[in-house]
């Protein structure tokens, strides 16, 4: 089963809840808890976890080739986001803007466009007893935080009852 604890305000309880839930159950179920509130995470401060794994959220950046530029602009026109910019003899890479959807390299009729990553955030798990815990990280200043949520939801364990700390509100982090 997967519960999620949510409320389209910050400060109602979400984490309290969550937390007293995930304790409520550690001796009758296996139990997970995922904080997905990647953007002020603090389910930890409850359980106080050992965090034992942390692996980088990263997603993929146009990098220019420009020995096979041709500065055609397609990367830029096909850029649903506005993060390509192609000016005379340079292409511009706004890497805050970049969604990592993949069309510019896909479409890139030189095929100057290749990928690397750029770490937003982190996933860490780790154990608070028996319960099993997951949280997101996202690197102050970034954007989107949905990336980082995708990667907390994929460490939901379908063996456990699995709890999420949810964001706040009702934005794309919390419809994620």
């Amino acid at each position: 089963m997967i519960i999620s604890i949510a409320s389209g305000k910050g400060g109602t309880g979400k984490t309290l809840v969550a937390t007293s839930l995930a304790i409520s159950l550690r001796n009758e179920e296996k139990v997970q808890l995922l904080d997905c509130d990647v953007e002020e995470p603090d389910s930890h401060l409850f359980l106080k976890p050992a965090i034992t794994v942390s692996e980088p959220v990263c997603i993929p950046v146009p990098k220019v080739d420009y020995a096979r530029c041709t500065f055609c602009g397609e990367c830029a026109r096909v850029c649903a986001y506005k993060a390509i910019a192609v000016v005379p003899g340079s292409v511009l890479i706004f890497d805050q803007l970049c969604h990592g959807c993949g069309a510019c390299s896909y479409l890139c009729p030189e095929k100057a466009i290749s990928e690397e990553g750029r770490e937003m955030g982190v996933v860490e798990s780790g154990r608070s007893g028996n319960i099993e815990f997951v949280q997101g990280r996202l690197i102050v200043g970034e954007a989107m935080a949905v990336p980082v949520i995708r990667r907390v939801k994929q460490k939901i364990n379908r063996n456990r009852t699995a709890l999420l700390d949810v964001s706040p509100g009702t934005s794309c982090p919390v419809v994620n």
